[in-house]
């Protein structure tokens, strides 16, 4: 579907955000190693969103795209994933990180300002489980079920020395203490996985369904913006607990989550593992990678309570400025060096040979 000329004109603001000189046609990836050939890539190139993907951007693509780019500036906005995609839809930077696909009712009622048509590329670039973290004196772990989890959140469980963690924790001291929950204030894509998995795992316990902004009739505990707000709360408050991508769970208490019969912790090997477990949504656009996470398997291994966060792009620019620099910067992110640069800034985990090989057709389209 073609924009009209009005929403074309809509797209000037976010294209002036991307001012390129001399770029290279079909600029190959960059490397991070050994000999390359001198990038003639230059330009400041503008993406906000997922607040989970901020130490994988900062520390690990930017920094090794830039090294790769001297030219290259590239600003990452970590504002949450609602308002990267709300960003990303106006035309005011040239790609998004969100921690949920577009809905495909969204793609179809548009608009994508900097686009040329409504398809976009969606790829699935930061694996990461969702650590439940907390700060309970003398505890540094616990094992939770889904439904115990749920009913802390929606405030039926308060108490820390509840029979329902009790039971499940023999070792542990559980003090006699509140339990002060913690959630999203902003809109966020973590909050819409979190929600995801209790919707899936426990639906008698959690009724409020997945959700990316918390429910308003779940009034208790406590409210924070965007991921450092989170941690920040859990880590200051007394007998917290709260959900964050693992990159930022240093220096809390973690849970251990129930899958079959066993008690599983976050890796990010085990959130990998769910993420190939699980088939892509159907009734996509060839580019658009979208995973239908499996939240209720059982499978040895694996971690249900993940976090996949997207870029997403433009299958067709408006610019062609905008789609040199954005398809050579998801070239990089996508590739063996980028995966591994954000598993040592962020912990995350690198994507499968297959998924790579998906992602790098997906990239491939973009013009």
């Amino acid at each position: 579907m073609k924009f009209s000329s009005t929403m074309k004109a809509a797209a000037v603001g976010g294209a002036a955000l991307l001012i390129l000189t001399g770029c290279a046609t079909n600029e190959a990836a960059p490397e991070t190693g050994g000999e390359t050939t001198p990038s003639s890539l230059s330009g400041t190139l503008a993406g906000a969103g997922a607040s989970s993907q901020d130490a994988a951007q900062q520390q690990g693509w930017i920094a090794g795209f830039q090294t790769a780019n001297a030219d290259v500036t590239i600003n990452y906005d970590p504002s949450g994933s609602g308002a990267g995609r709300e960003s990303f839809q106006q035309g005011a930077v040239a790609f998004a990180g969100s921690d949920r696909a577009f809905k495909a009712d969204e793609i179809t009622a548009g608009p994508f300002d900097a686009c040329t048509t409504s398809d976009i590329v969606e790829i699935p670039a930061y694996i990461s489980p969702i650590a439940l973290v907390f700060n309970v004196d003398g505890v540094d772990n616990l094992n939770l079920d889904a439904a115990t989890i749920a009913k802390i959140f929606t405030g039926e469980i308060t108490k820390w020395n509840d029979p329902a963690i009790a039971e499940a924790n023999a070792d542990a001291t559980l003090p006699d203490q509140a339990i002060v929950p913690v959630h999203r204030s902003d809109k966020s894509g973590t909050t819409g996985n979190f929600t995801e998995y209790l919707a899936a795992a426990a639906p008698e316990a959690w009724t409020a369904g997945s959700v990316e902004e918390w429910p308003a009739e779940i009034t208790g505990g406590e409210a924070a913006q965007g991921t450092s707000g989170l941690v920040e709360a859990v880590k200051g408050g007394v007998g917290t607990i709260g959900y964050a991508d693992a990159s930022k769970a240093d220096g809390l208490g973690t849970v251990s989550v129930k899958v079959g019969e066993k008690y599983v912790p976050f890796t990010p090997e085990a959130a990998a593992a769910i993420v190939d477990a699980s088939p892509l949504e159907e009734g996509r656009g060839a580019n658009d990678l979208a995973i239908e996470l499996d939240r209720t398997s059982t499978e040895d291994g694996v971690y249900p309570l993940v976090l996949v966060s997207y870029l997403v792009g433009c299958e067709k620019y408006e610019d062609p400025a905008n789609a040199e620099l954005v398809k050579a910067y998801f070239e990089y992110i996508v590739s063996a060096d980028g995966q591994e640069a954000a598993a040592k800034a962020a912990g995350s985990a690198p994507i499968s040979d297959s998924l790579r090989e998906k992602a790098s057709a997906a990239v491939a389209a973009i013009s």
